[in-house]
């Protein structure tokens, strides 16, 4: 038996839902850049965080960032440390947020993506 949501219920699931919608429609340009940023720090540091990220990114709009990290998690590029911090971001009152780290496919493609900008003759974006 399927229980009755109340009307709060349903309103909530569809201001959840339109938001998810929301994140989905962003650009390829936008998921590239956070891309690029974890590409980026996963090989200039053994873990990186929203927070690092957040610090060099324009404004992504709410959720995206999140959004954008989780896609790269389950595609294989990055892993969970099983680490924590902070965030350092001033609407969420400091609560934790994951470290991650660069998994070897993500390694793999971050070498790929650097050997592809370093090729002569390619033309500039």
């Amino acid at each position: 038996m399927t229980k009755k949501l109340t009307v709060a219920e349903r309103l909530a699931t569809d201001a959840k839902d339109i938001l998810l919608d929301d994140i989905v429609k962003r650009s390829e340009w936008s998921q590239f850049l956070v891309e690029q940023a974890a590409l980026h720090f996963g090989e200039q540091h053994a873990e990186f965080s929203c927070n690092d990220l957040r610090d060099v990114l324009p404004e992504l709009g709410h959720g995206f960032l999140g959004a954008a990290i989780n896609a790269l998690r389950q595609g294989g590029v990055i892993e969970h440390t099983d680490r924590m911090v902070p965030s350092t971001q001033a609407n969420t009152h400091a609560h934790r947020i994951s470290v991650w780290r660069l998994t070897d496919r993500g390694r793999t493609i971050a070498a790929q993506r650097r050997a592809g900008r370093a090729e002569p003759g390619r033309a500039a974006a």
